[in-house]
């Protein structure tokens, strides 16, 4: 039974923290990708790299991705216990 619930909470979480992932990761892209309001970009373009919008953007969405990825790993990890469980 208990090999049976971590098979299940672990191909969940896998599954759930790969696609929330993958949407991070994603999003992680987009500021790099479009161009934005010229103003705002003239005015980013004159401030040091770490205070700039996009960049922090950038990298608030790329911590989520590893974050949301590690959680997937951990899912995997449940799923190896499980079956290694199982008779």
């Amino acid at each position: 039974m208990t090999a049976l619930v971590l098979l299940a909470a672990g191909a969940f979480l896998a599954a759930w923290g790969s696609w929330r992932g993958y949407l991070s990761a994603r999003a992680a892209m987009l500021p790099l990708v479009r161009q934005g309001d010229p103003t705002r970009t003239l005015v980013d373009a004159s401030r040091p790299v770490q205070d700039r919008t996009r960049v922090r953007v950038m990298a608030r969405h790329v911590v989520l991705a590893v974050g949301w990825l590690s959680v997937a790993m951990y899912g995997l990890f449940l799923v190896t216990v499980g079956a290694q469980a199982l008779p």
